[in-house]
């Protein structure tokens, strides 16, 4: 993420969920080019079977698929090459018990068949006590030469992810951000683990017609399941006492998705034209109940976070009980209607790049239609849009280039509010100028780009429902922005990456919302602002920038030898929460610097990384009303892995 300006990524979402922000919202989630994105789930694709990560700023994505106006992210996995057998196999050890063991098995069986395994294994502890993450991994794949024209590749990814509950990480304080000791915890080891099983099939045909025209057509199928618990307080004390609640969850999360589109070029008297036509159908179902929950602690005897030394829940953990509350019905009737998602979507799409003055030129029109179809916990709606999409770009020489576009963007989303009502879609418009220009022979490379995006109908989650079922409405929101990247070689064999992003992200009107009175009985709710015209939006940082630098020595005794150096900065600091941008206490900026160091030939390399170099408190967080709570990341620490080819 470092190397793509402005991309950062937000509290304990990065060990389950690939939840990754940029421009001011949640990029896309995609997957070998389908949308997975989805409010809890899939798991964060491990990096064993990924061949390389796409990253598509502002709403160019649409023609894949509906998404946010900030941008998509897209995992491409490895595949078969169809080249004779070739292999690798990788050893890490790294700080807090990590262990980690892949390989990568490559090979032709036949003239017309080859066949791709990538298997993993982890387990890690952690600096806080008793967290832990272990997860396996398993992923064949098969490619078939139908024909000279015609190939097939077929795949099959298996995730298991065992680990302690979601929420371990957080602290809560009534004083403020980072009060305990970076190690601090208040989990337990007595908590049941949470368990998630992902199982993903792919299926690729591309045709070649000519040199000028393909058909691609695919079909995705995901199914995500989810046993797991989670810690948040019923009651945070000044004294430093609390009472902390376990809330028990199962959901199912089932994709399916299909995609044919055809690209091809063809050209009319003086003008090109590059031509991209497909469409797109998904289905998407979330099933969940989260209405169980259980009370570790009581008012007469609470936690205590002044103390040390291990506190045993005076209440249990409730975890039989939940046993019992799974077995008394199959999880859709439990979940019908207040935990389910049920989205369908079909989407066409044609655009059209047109070159004139030798392709120095370059115009694109394009319009996407989608409709939406969703049940939204009970509540059903259909939506339809069309998108339209005019972008121009000119070569100014033959090393500088310059862009505009004008897009619009069309996002179904998946939010309950407390009244029962459900999120509309989600629109937007976005402007974007650019220049990018290659220096001394192509050797560096900048890229500047400054953009606008509105959007219409936001929503959050609710921050005052631990169980994450409620969503909020944010209303209209506007953010614009300037990112500057910059990277080349410096002298042979040191390369230098630097980017920065500014990003202005607020509210364009005041919004209102009634939340329910604490410990009311009946419920009465009572209005509050939300949010007031001008005020920040959470989930980003109004400044961010990146460095890395990197030496490999290319002959002599060091040949093979390298040395990396970077770190990340992030200034003006929000989280998800909508309470951050009411905090009284402002989190501090975040500073991280890695270093590595690495040697390789033809058949070995050996890495050591050293992360969070100069040991700081690194945390991100929220207010929560009345009281903060926030996580800390890990102190300095270390990975050291050795690889090797067959």
């Amino acid at each position: 993420m470092r190397n793509v300006a402005g991309a950062q990524r937000l509290e304990h979402w990065g060990e389950m969920y690939s939840r990754i922000n940029m421009r001011g919202s949640r990029a896309g989630a995609f997957l070998n080019g389908v949308n997975v994105t989805s409010n809890w789930g899939p798991l964060a694709e491990d990096m064993s079977y990924v061949d390389h990560i796409e990253f598509v700023k502002g709403p160019g994505g649409f023609l894949m698929s509906a998404g946010e106006p900030s941008g998509i992210y897209n995992i491409v996995t490895k595949k078969p090459t169809g080249k004779d057998f070739n292999g690798s196999a990788r050893f890490t050890l790294g700080s807090f018990d990590m262990y980690r063991a892949e390989t990568d098995l490559d090979s032709r069986v036949s003239k017309k068949v080859s066949v791709r395994l990538n298997l993993m294994g982890s387990q890690k502890n952690s600096f806080r006590d008793y967290e832990f993450n272990d997860r396996y991994v398993i992923n064949p794949s098969v490619k078939i030469e139908l024909s000279d024209k015609t190939t097939l590749v077929a795949e099959y990814i298996y995730q298991k992810a065992k680990m302690s509950e979601v929420g371990s990480a957080y602290v809560f304080s009534t004083e403020g951000y980072a009060t305990k000791p970076v190690s601090f915890t208040h989990t337990d080891p007595g908590i049941m683990p949470s368990n998630m099983e992902d199982h993903t099939v792919n299926i690729n045909l591309q045709h070649q017609f000519n040199k000028n025209w393909r058909l691609t057509a695919q079909v995705t199928y995901l199914n995500d399941y989810t046993d797991a618990s989670n810690i948040w307080p019923d009651a945070v004390n000044p004294d430093g006492t609390m009472i902390r609640r376990l809330s028990y969850w199962e959901g199912s999360n089932i994709m399916r998705f299909g995609q044919v589109y055809l690209n091809g070029y063809e050209k009319t008297g003086s003008v090109s034209h590059r031509i991209l036509t497909g469409l797109d159908l998904g289905s998407k179902k979330y099933l969940a109940d989260w209405s169980f929950s259980h009370a570790m602690d009581t008012v007469e005897n609470p936690f205590n976070t002044n103390i040390t030394t291990y506190q045993a829940p005076v209440n249990g953990y409730g975890y039989a009980e939940w046993i019992a509350h799974m077995n008394s019905a199959p999880l859709n009737q439990r979940a019908t209607p207040g935990g389910t998602i049920d989205q369908n979507y079909s989407g066409v799409y044609l655009q059209d790049e047109l070159g004139f003055l030798d392709d120095k030129l370059r115009v694109t029109l394009a319009a996407r239609y989608t409709n939406i179809k969703q049940n939204d916990y009970g509540t059903t709606y259909e939506a339809d849009k069309l998108s339209p999409r005019v972008g121009l770009s000119y070569s100014i020489d033959d090393n500088t280039s310059a862009y505009a576009l004008y897009d619009q963007s069309f996002t179904p989303q998946s939010g309950k509010f407390r009244d029962n009502s459900s999120a509309k879609p989600l629109t937007g418009n976005s402007y974007e100028i650019g220049v990018k220009r290659d220096w001394f022979g192509g050797k560096w490379n900048t890229t500047l780009s400054l953009y606008n995006i509105q959007k219409n109908n936001a929503v959050a989650n609710d921050p005052t429902d631990p169980t994450y079922q409620y969503f909020i409405f944010a209303g209209k929101t506007g953010v614009q922005g300037v990112e500057f990247d910059l990277k080349g070689e410096i002298f042979k064999g040191f390369n230098a990456i630097f980017n920065y992003a500014y990003t202005d992200n607020e509210f364009k009107e005041t919004t209102t919302y009634a939340f329910p009175v604490e410990n009311s009985n009946p419920v009465t709710y009572e209005t509050r602002i939300l949010n007031k015209k001008g005020d920040k939006v959470p989930g980003y940082a109004k400044h961010t920038v990146n460095g890395w630098l990197n030496y490999t020595f290319s002959e002599g005794t060091f040949q093979g030898f390298g040395l990396s150096f970077g770190g990340s900065y992030l200034a003006d600091r929000t989280t998800w929460s909508w309470e951050s941008t009411g905090a009284t206490k402002a989190m501090n900026d975040y500073i991280k610097f890695d270093a590595g160091t690495s040697w390789e030939n033809s058949k070995i390399r050996v890495n050591l990384n050293i992360f969070n170099v100069f040991n700081r408190y690194l945390y991100s967080g929220a207010n929560y009303g009345s009281y903060y709570y926030y996580q800390a990341e890990a102190p300095r620490n270390w990975r050291f892995s050795v690889a090797y080819k067959f």
